[in-house]
């Protein structure tokens, strides 16, 4: 039995950011796991002395698992200590269903049905 080649390409993650003016927007696609999480960290973390309000477009983003999310809240944390804004738009279900149900969507501030902005 083969693999589908399209299936590897669909989970790899990625980033792809600009910048303009003190606004970083991050759109991110695949899936966010244990894999990724640190580079993901790690990059947006680099993003913060320069911004001072970073946009997550989850948009593409197919799955997020425990790491993924601790990523998230190190960089929530990360954002505050900087005061940085850190915004997410654009939630998929599953994703949106993972912060609630670890109680971490009671950090968000709710913005329509476009999105979820962090305080």
């Amino acid at each position: 039995m083969s693999a589908n080649p399209g299936s590897a390409v669909q989970r790899q993650f990625r980033m792809h950011s600009v910048t303009r003016n003190d606004e970083t927007r991050v759109r991110c696609s695949g899936r966010l796991s244990s894999d990724a999480s640190e580079s993901f960290k790690q990059q947006l973390k680099e993003l913060i002395p320069q911004s001072r309000r970073i946009v997550l477009d989850l948009t593409d983003l197919t799955h997020m698992d425990s790491s993924g999310l601790g990523a998230v809240v190190a960089i929530y944390v990360s954002c505050k200590g900087a005061k940085c804004e850190l915004e997410l738009i654009n939630l998929s279900r599953n994703v949106r269903e993972l912060l609630g149900l670890t109680k971490v969507l009671s950090l968000f501030e709710a913005c329509g049905s476009y999105g979820i902005k962090m305080p």
